[in-house]
């Protein structure tokens, strides 16, 4: 299995937590890499306990939806370019995710979209930050949303954006 899920929070149980893996396969296979090569650690929570990994890991004392530890540093030093990609021993370790129900559950009832839709995006985009993507510069968000619509489209996925 490619992920290893931690539920600290049980209102991820049953059909929601069933997402991540499939969620994960998707993204890694999207880009051309084995998901049986890899494991990705996910902490399924609430929002006190992502507002204190927020607070901890990059001074931001608030909930937010999903938080990403890469492994290894996999960006592209070019804005727009495509991340490095991860070496393939067998079982190497991503990263970590941290997905928090409340906030999810809240954005999706905003934005009248299926929590399911809402948790596989994010679980997608969290992994694709583990592999290097990111949103800061705009070249590189371009890149990773792009890419996010072509994964969720294999899944059946309106875009989010």
């Amino acid at each position: 299995m490619l992920t290893d899920t931690i539920i600290e929070d049980d209102r991820w149980s049953g059909p929601l937590v069933a997402l991540f893996e499939p969620a994960t396969r998707a993204a890694l296979q999207h880009l051309n890499l084995d998901p049986d090569a890899f494991e990705i650690a996910i902490l399924a929570c609430d929002d006190a306990r992502i507002a204190e990994l927020n607070t901890e890991f990059r001074d931001k004392p608030t909930p937010t939806n999903v938080l990403s530890w890469p492994s290894d540093e996999r960006a592209s030093e070019i804005d727009g370019a495509p991340p490095e990609q991860p070496a393939l021993p067998m079982n190497a370790e991503l990263g970590d995710i941290a997905i928090s129900f409340d906030t999810c559950a809240r954005e999706a009832s905003v934005a009248g979209k299926p929590m399911s839709d809402h948790v596989t995006h994010l679980i997608v985009h969290g992994t694709l930050h583990l592999l290097g993507y990111d949103h800061i510069r705009d070249l590189d968000a371009t890149l990773m949303e792009e890419t996010e619509v072509r994964i969720l489209g294999t899944l059946g996925i309106e875009s989010p954006y």
